[in-house]
């Protein structure tokens, strides 16, 4: 590998604000927060809206998530006249 093209691969919080669980994994991802883990070091935090925690997929809870009214403005732009 080429050195200095590819991005920073480092140990990232991971924080589903759905289910309020948190994942101590690695990532390219960087953020300005930072939290401490249960180690008592400090890493970047990563807020997400949906994760293995509470996709339905993984939990068999049904949920609907629909965060900025994506299937309101779909029909608003394409609704026929």
């Amino acid at each position: 590998m080429r050195k200095g093209i590819h991005p920073e691969y480092r140990t990232v919080v991971f924080h589903d604000t759905q289910s309020d669980t948190k994942f101590l994994t690695k990532s390219t991802l960087n953020s300005k927060e930072k939290v401490k883990w249960e180690d008592g070091n400090e890493y970047p935090l990563i807020k997400v809206e949906v994760s293995s925690a509470s996709h339905p997929f993984y939990t068999g809870k049904k949920i609907f998530v629909d965060t900025a009214g994506r299937v309101e403005k779909f029909n608003r732009r394409y609704k026929k006249k």
